[in-house]
């Protein structure tokens, strides 16, 4: 029996991870500010949660983990999916509060909660850590210095984990997931090229048809990543799916 927590499951990459679950007859817990109607079910269950606020994410989370390890599992994954994309402009244009709450929401907050997923299971059960990253953890997006840190940071999370933990039943891995149609993906060609200059590549993308669908890529990150073997510490692309 396989349990998993999914963290940003309102919309999105997140929603449709957590649907491609269930649909595998897993339990899953989605963490977030919001949930998803369309997830709803026995196997379901949502814990409300402002991932901005990394301090009060045990308070929140905690005894809902406590519940899932008391079941009969034979696997549990964690899967940080949750990131903001904001704020974004130019370096010397920058809302620094901003900035601060997005590298909690990006990379504070997959910390605390890798750290309370290792409290909260059993070494002896198949425990996997997911870290949703991105292409832009590696290449700089001009107007989007955040988002492009908070990932790169995350990556090193991953490979810090790794080393950390060398269990032979854990695995800690990070996916760059590569381009489909999601909020942020609008939100980034809705703005000003005058304020973010990389907003006509991404509207390219969406001209082009190069936006894969959520759901089909939430399919083979299951399949691929989740319930398939895989390589502790490694970060992989969205070509390996």
């Amino acid at each position: 029996m396989h349990a998993a927590i999914v963290t940003g499951v309102s919309r999105g990459l997140g929603e449709a991870l957590a649907a491609a679950l269930l649909a595998r007859s897993a339990y899953v817990l989605g963490v977030g500010r919001r949930s998803s109607a369309k997830l709803a079910g026995p196997r379901y269950r949502f814990v409300e949660c402002d991932l901005a606020r990394p301090a009060a994410i045990a308070a929140a989370v905690l005894p809902a983990l406590r519940e899932l390890a008391g079941l009969q599992l034979s696997a549990v994954t964690l899967v940080n999916n949750a990131a903001v994309a904001t704020p974004l402009g130019l370096a010397g244009q920058l809302d620094i509060a901003a900035a601060d709450e997005a590298f909690a929401t990006n990379v504070t907050a997959p910390l605390a909660l890798t750290d309370l997923f290792l409290r909260s299971f059993d070494a002896s059960l198949e425990r996997r850590v997911l870290n949703i990253s991105s292409g832009a953890a590696q290449t700089a997006i001009a107007g989007s210095a955040v988002y492009c840190m908070s990932k790169a940071a995350l990556e090193m999370l991953t490979k810090a984990i790794a080393a950390d933990h060398g269990e032979p039943h854990f695995r800690c891995i990070a996916l760059r997931p590569g381009i489909f149609e999601t909020g942020m993906q609008a939100l980034l060609r809705a703005q000003d090229p005058e304020t973010f200059p990389s907003a006509a590549l991404f509207r390219g993308f969406k001209d082009s048809g190069a936006l894969k669908d959520p759901e089909a890529v939430a399919g083979r990150i299951v399949e691929r990543l989740i319930a398939g073997p895989v390589e502790h510490g490694r970060v992989y692309d969205h070509t390996e799916l």
